[in-house]
């Protein structure tokens, strides 16, 4: 095999996204645009928190604690989300929120993608002893349960942000290396891999030129989809006090914050309860639609 048919051969996958690209049936684009739409908002209350959020999310005003949303009886236009125990206006803290919530799902889904994707295609290119020990790395992290390792890893480092984006990133590392792994070790046994190895192409550009664009589709859904589940995490470890420190916002922690309230002034837990619910949803759904649409048979 020729040097121009290896490189035309090691690029199928990019040319066939290419081509799905320009034509993609109109239900995967209506799968992907509909759960886009709450996914742009939420990133983009997110990036304009400071100047879309009506009040400081911190500020307490204790003559206006346990205001009732602007609909119910009570309730005000200046605060139309209603407030919390320390008269805090929930609409801001939900928007900060985003913020919090969303940075810490995006940076732990990027390191830990990055992390295991590396681990992962090291792992499947190489074989061999380093293979052996990733591998019962994957095992031993999937048999030990997630949630507990994290509340002893942060109650022993205690809470904070840097903490908490690092446990998540290292609970969401084993699923892109099984993946990478996994795809990597196929494509290993390819025609223009083996082509390429045979005429003399160096390993690193093996790695570089052929495998990583055919491994980034997986991984970018795999992401997409992981983005929801690092969300639940942090609202839960939120929930139980070991996430960001009050009076920091975030969702996990607003929905605490409400707890002890739930059936008196529902509005306090009830909203940040939606916005985890839809966003989620919409994450999962994004990822959904970037799987049909980077499928081949699709």
């Amino acid at each position: 095999m020729s040097p121009a048919a290896v490189g035309t051969a090691a690029r199928p996958a990019t040319l066939a996204a290419g081509a799905r690209a320009a034509g993609w049936p109109r239900r995967l684009r209506w799968t992907l645009l509909l759960p886009a739409v709450p996914v742009g908002l939420a990133l983009l209350a997110a990036v304009l928190a400071p100047w879309v959020a009506p009040r400081s999310p911190t500020a307490a005003d204790l003559r206006a604690r346990l205001r009732p949303p602007v609909w119910q009886a009570g309730g005000s236009v200046e605060r139309l989300l209603g407030s919390d125990l320390l008269g805090r206006d929930v609409l801001s803290r939900l928007i900060w929120g985003a913020r919090i919530s969303l940075l810490i799902a995006l940076a732990a889904t990027v390191l830990g993608a990055a992390a295991g994707s590396v681990i992962g295609l090291v792992a499947g290119y190489f074989r061999g002893r380093l293979d052996g020990v990733v591998t019962k790395a994957i095992d031993v992290q999937l048999a030990f349960p997630f949630v507990l390792m994290a509340i002893a890893v942060i109650a022993v480092a205690g809470p904070s942000l840097p903490v908490l984006v690092a446990v998540l990133a290292i609970g969401s590392w084993v699923g892109h290396a099984r993946i990478v792994r996994g795809v990597v070790m196929s494509l290993r046994e390819r025609d223009f891999i083996i082509a390429a190895y045979a005429s003399g192409v160096r390993n690193w550009r093996i790695i570089w030129r052929h495998l990583i664009p055919n491994v980034m589709g997986p991984v970018i859904v795999l992401a997409s989809l992981g983005v929801g589940g690092i969300i639940i995490l942090e609202a839960a470890l939120s929930f139980l006090g070991l996430g960001v420190r009050p009076p920091t916002p975030s969702w996990g922690a607003i929905l605490a914050d409400g707890r002890a309230y739930i059936l008196r002034y529902p509005h306090i837990a009830f909203f940040p309860g939606l916005m985890i619910v839809i966003t989620v949803l919409a994450f999962n759904f994004v990822g959904d639609g970037l799987r049909d649409a980077l499928d081949p048979k699709e």
